[in-house]
């Protein structure tokens, strides 16, 4: 994070709500603070996927670097709250805001699935960035699976999870985790143009 999204974040991290401030190319930093948590998120979409997280829970930071390591995000974080599962659903939320933010309106591949092996897990993740949120998690029922859904929803992500195969919870959220950053890296590829079918016209013939 530069000196200026440093000051940015500080700033930010005293108000009360979700705050979008200036970005340039693909970034977005933002701030959240309620009674439950407080937290400070800079991100870049087009980054070489690097990651500085402090936030309370060594397995979110894992999954956090993870993804961003698939992605080719470039984030950082400073979170802090009550208990662990206001700070993970909450990271969730920020994090999603921070990616709708960053994309902006500029067009994307939008799609992307992604079929991914780790020791005895096989999951699949498909996504579509559509600004239509929607979830369904075949996926251990954890707090990791709030995060992913706080996650998708305050994206506007199109976000399913399928567990193929898998026994130790570890690897399959692990494996999803991978997953979800290739998908991501997949789908935020810029396009020329909008991949979308709505404003195109009917032909029949006869």
């Amino acid at each position: 994070m530069t000196l200026e999204e440093t000051e940015v974040v500080n700033v930010l991290h005293n108000g009360k709500d979700i705050v979008p401030c200036g970005r340039m190319n693909r970034n977005a930093v933002i701030s959240r603070e309620t009674k439950e948590t407080c937290i400070s998120i800079a991100l870049t979409i087009d980054g070489q996927g690097e990651a500085e997280i402090d936030c309370q829970d060594f397995f979110l930071q894992h999954m956090l670097n993870t993804l961003c390591r698939y992605a080719g995000f470039n984030l950082t974080i400073q979170a802090s709250g009550d208990d662990i599962h206001h700070l993970i659903e909450d990271v969730g939320i920020v994090m999603g805001t921070a990616l709708s933010q960053a994309k902006g309106d500029s067009p994307v591949e939008r799609m992307a699935s992604c079929t991914l092996p780790m020791d005895d897990a096989l999951v699949t993740v498909s996504l579509d960035l559509v600004d239509r949120p929607y979830v369904d998690l075949d996926c251990p029922d954890s707090l990791y699976h709030h995060f992913l859904r706080s996650f998708a929803m305050s994206s506007g992500m199109t976000l399913h999870v399928l567990v193929l195969r898998g026994f130790d919870d570890h690897h399959i959220i692990e494996a999803t985790f991978k997953a979800l950053g290739k998908c991501l890296l997949q789908a935020l590829r810029p396009r020329s143009q909008e991949l979308s079918t709505k404003d195109q016209a009917v032909t029949r013939s006869g």
